[in-house]
């Protein structure tokens, strides 16, 4: 009988490990119950949620910055809750968001690395959420534009750039798996704990298509196809196999393929490049990354990177930070236990020019729209560059953080706009009464000590009420795992 083996331009993609003297070693990395990636990373930096104790924490550091790090390497410890998930802005390499279980988004810039010691004051704090955040995505067109998804079942889009909420949308059921844009930003993609996959029209601040997705009982992760209006999602069967499926919008009721992968446990982690239309699924507690390429409406498997060594979680570089000179297609950043090691995915070829078939034009690093176009309903495709000449990254642009009158503070989990640094003290009228009247004294120091009193205080009853949903979490998913078995 005769054999065919598929054409196709990617069949002989290979991983590259490195050696371990030059990956990053001697990290604290978190360890956290939540199901993240661990790690983020962008052309210039790698972040990493950092494992603190009394807090939460993420380190900062700069690609080139191999080996063994140094004891007590000074972190970005804002957080008064372990650190879910961080994103880079990819129109400012020097600006991150973190999100934590303290309920708060912060937002940071990273200058004058290695810092000197540990770094506590966020360029912007947001506080809105009730419970702790487990999401944070920028906006992929939009410049200052950030998805956040919540145990108290919301979604919220931030202007970080004016510090407020835009739009919110509260139409889940139970705890939020993964969220993710579409390539324009005008919808997005979100699974949940209770098996449904939702699409959100985020400035309609409601949900607009809904399916039922993988019925398994472990975490559901979603991603965009490109420029299509379709998604993939991964997943467990009753059976607890591991499946990868294909939807499209258009027909959502059911998947248009679906594949049950194997019967392992860990939860996979999936990251679509649009540009060769390759899908990576690196699996949790596997060591092994196997990679897809999406024709006729499914994922042809492609190969297999193998290891012994399994994988905690995993990120990726953006198109723009590869080695194309070297044909290098992507290149992911797995992490252990105590170190996380960069893999180079390349295409085998022998010519040394350009090869502009797997190099197609690229999402840049420049925004198609300001946030408040994005907000009054404007929509674009991202900005495309040529990498044919190398990388040339635009000039940085300064992040201003908003004046304290327009950012937010959550009172009772109600956010209200601060008119001014105290929130406690009233503006008074010119035409109120005379400045020298002693009845209508405000003496600040008095409401600074009862403001830090109440916010001592209501710290302190949030941290309490985190420390016991963590324990909620933690044994859901022992539950979770003693009815898989």
């Amino acid at each position: 009988m005769s054999r065919f083996v598929r054409a196709s331009k990617f069949r002989h993609v290979w991983g590259t490990p490195t050696k371990r003297e030059a990956c990053y070693d001697n990290l604290k990395v978190s360890s956290t119950a939540w199901d993240c990636d661990l790690v983020a990373v962008n052309p210039k930096f790698l972040a990493v949620q950092w494992n603190a104790g009394g807090g939460g924490a993420f380190a900062v550091i700069p690609l080139e910055k191999i080996g063994r790090l140094q004891e007590n390497y000074p972190t970005f410890c804002g957080h008064t809750g372990p650190v879910l998930d961080l994103s880079w802005n990819p129109f400012n390499d020097h600006i991150i968001a973190s999100a934590a279980e303290d309920s708060k988004l912060m937002i940071w810039q990273i200058t004058n690395l290695p810092l000197e010691e540990p770094a506590n004051a966020p360029l912007l704090t947001l506080s809105g959420h009730q419970r702790k955040v487990g999401h944070v995505c920028f906006h992929p067109v939009a410049e200052n534009i950030i998805l956040t998804s919540s145990g108290d079942l919301t979604l919220k889009i931030w202007d970080v750039a004016a510090g407020e909420e835009c739009f919110s949308a509260e139409d889940f059921t139970e705890l939020p798996q993964s969220v993710c844009w579409n390539r324009n930003g005008s919808k997005i993609a979100a699974t949940c704990r209770d098996h449904k996959i939702r699409i959100f029209d985020p400035r309609k601040q409601q949900v607009v298509q809904t399916t039922v997705g993988h019925p398994g009982v472990k975490s559901s992760r979603v991603v965009w196809l490109g420029e299509e209006d379709k998604i993939a999602t991964t997943g467990f069967s009753k059976m607890s196999d591991r499946q990868l499926s294909v939807w499209d919008l258009r027909k959502f009721d059911t998947p248009l393929a679906t594949q049950n992968l194997d019967t392992s446990s860990g939860i996979l982690m999936p990251f679509y490049d649009a540009d060769t239309k390759m899908l990576y699924l690196a699996g949790k507690g596997d060591g092994n990354i196997r990679y897809y390429e999406l024709e006729n409406d499914n994922f042809e498997f492609l190969n297999e990177y193998k290891s012994s060594d399994p994988q905690r979680g995993i990120g990726y570089m953006p198109k723009r930070g590869c080695q194309i000179n070297e044909n290098e297609t992507t290149r992911a950043y797995k992490v252990h236990n105590n170190y996380i090691e960069p893999i180079h995915f390349k295409v085998p070829r022998k010519a040394e020019t350009f090869q502009a078939d797997i190099f197609p034009d690229t999402i840049g690093d420049e925004p198609s729209l300001t946030a408040q176009q994005w907000i009054k309903g404007e929509n674009a495709d991202p900005k495309l560059i040529s990498l044919k000449d190398g990388f040339k990254p635009a000039a940085a642009k300064e992040f201003t953080a908003p004046s304290p009158k327009q950012s937010n503070l959550t009172t009772n989990g109600v956010t209200k706009s601060v008119s001014g640094l105290n929130p406690l003290v009233k503006p008074v009228s010119s035409t109120s009464g005379s400045a020298t009247d002693s009845s209508r004294t405000i003496k600040p120091i008095e409401y600074e000590s009862k403001y830090h009193e109440l916010k001592r205080d209501y710290e302190a009853l949030q941290n309490e009420l985190e420390s016991r949903n963590l324990k909620i979490h933690q044994l859901e998913n022992q539950l979770a795992a003693m009815s898989s078995k």
